[in-house]
């Protein structure tokens, strides 16, 4: 059985990748940063990216990375 996610961060996932395809990877790590730099998830402080809500940052990254590694058939 595989994970069930809300939809909700499908969507946002979905919706980021398909407005910046260059952006994402396989990758969590980058997936993480980008989702923080792109959405309102993360806020700069003393010139380094923090996240906010952390586990919804991940939750998203998480399904990003599923979803290019299945688009990529890798």
């Amino acid at each position: 059985m595989g994970n069930i996610r809300q939809t909700y961060i499908k969507r946002v996932a979905v919706e980021l990748i398909r407005h910046y395809p260059t952006e994402f990877t396989g990758d969590f790590a980058q997936n993480k940063k980008k989702v923080l730099e792109l959405t309102d998830l993360g806020v700069t402080v003393d010139g380094q990216l923090q996240a906010v809500h952390k586990k919804l940052a991940n939750r998203i990254a998480g399904y990003a990375t599923r979803y290019m590694k299945r688009k990529r058939g890798t």
